[in-house]
């Protein structure tokens, strides 16, 4: 693969790149780039977060050294699942799970235990230098990074280490490429700067577009911070009539895309349009097909997303059929990971009880 491709490959479906020239200069080096992304062991996977798994499938096919940081430490300081670290370590063991059902190489993914990290006072040394090259007020906005509106930014003490640890957890594994969704350009552009403060590598960051709850956006507040708005257009498992979890059924599945948000015409913050561009149709050969009667059309198969998004704001596709349709190509979609995770009843049992934490 020339770096022309790969280049394609890598930044194909993302929301920003910061920058391109030096992602391009990064490839042309010939050196073997690292990459990653941290998540938080909150909880179970829904399909907003199948946009960052299937970008980390295209890094690795593009050649890039994956790691993926199993943040357990940060989703306690989180207060995520009760700050239970047993349920937090049972989260890492289903997502792995449930990334191999979907075919993402993990073979060729080094996952990477944020209690490792910990364990190394170097570790803790680039946390406290991070810490001590940015001010109080520069941390304190990146606070949003955590999920939280700012409102809520300031809980406990903790939270003040977050992005400090972040930006450590970049320059600690000397990574060449950051991963996240556009939640995180906060801590991206934190370490961007930092990076220059302290001499070490500057991190390309590469930031996926956040997918919108099926409850639809609502009315903007122009107010607002942009990342307040994104915690509350965006899916959320805490909100579970917002997203489709992996392991949902069929039923649950149609169900909650029949009540989504999808108005005629409209494709800004329309739910089922972004399902469609960004995990649907990210798959290879990924084809819709649309069936209604002879009197409403007849059965048309969409092969290209610009296809479908043209034949949408014109009107010739109702929502109706394009929900139905995107409904039965997740159930094909997610039909191994249900059958991965429901098959065995110890990690049924783990799931439950994650849903109950969650739910609390």
């Amino acid at each position: 693969m020339d770096i022309d491709d790969k280049l394609k490959l890598i930044t194909r479906n993302l929301a920003e790149v910061v920058t391109l020239e030096e992602l391009k200069q990064k490839l042309e080096s010939g050196e073997k780039l690292k990459g990653y992304i941290g998540y938080e062991p909150s909880g179970l996977m829904h399909v907003g977060w199948l946009v960052w798994v299937f970008k980390v499938k295209d890094l690795v096919d593009a050649g890039i050294n994956f790691n993926i940081l199993e943040a357990t430490w940060h989703a306690y300081i989180n207060d995520k699942l009760g700050g239970d670290m047993n349920l937090i370590r049972a989260s890492t063991r289903i997502i792995r799970l449930s990334m191999e059902a979907l075919g993402i190489p993990v073979e060729k993914i080094n996952f990477v235990d944020a209690e490792d990290l910990a364990s190394d006072k170097e570790y803790w040394s680039l946390v406290i230098r991070v810490a001590k090259k940015n001010s109080l007020a520069r941390i304190k906005r990146a606070l949003t990074i955590m999920g939280r509106k700012s409102s809520e930014a300031e809980i406990d003490a903790s939270k003040l280490i977050y992005p400090a640890m972040q930006v450590a957890d970049i320059f600690y594994m000397d990574l060449d490429i950051a991963l996240g969704g556009m939640d995180q350009r906060k801590a991206h552009m934190l370490a961007r700067d930092t990076a220059e403060k302290l001499g070490v590598k500057k991190p390309v960051a590469l930031h996926t577009p956040i997918i919108s709850s099926l409850r639809g956006a609502g009315r903007m507040d122009s107010s607002k911070e942009i990342d307040d708005i994104l915690a509350d257009v965006k899916m959320s498992k805490s909100k579970p009539d917002s997203t489709i979890f992996l392991h949902d059924t069929p039923e649950e599945i149609r169900r909650k895309i029949k009540k989504a948000y999808c108005p005629a015409r409209q494709v800004d913050l329309n739910p089922i349009i972004e399902i469609n561009k960004y995990i649907l149709f990210a798959q290879d050969g990924f084809e819709l097909v649309v069936e209604r009667p002879e009197k409403y059309g007849g059965t048309i198969v969409y092969s290209s997303i610009e296809s479908l998004i043209k034949e949408f704001q014109e009107g010739k596709l109702h929502p109706a059929d394009l929900k139905k349709a995107t409904a039965e190509a997740l159930i094909e979609l997610l039909e191994p990971v249900r059958r991965r995770l429901l098959g065995d009843p110890e990690t049924r049992i783990l799931i439950a009880k994650i849903m109950s934490s969650i739910s609390r």
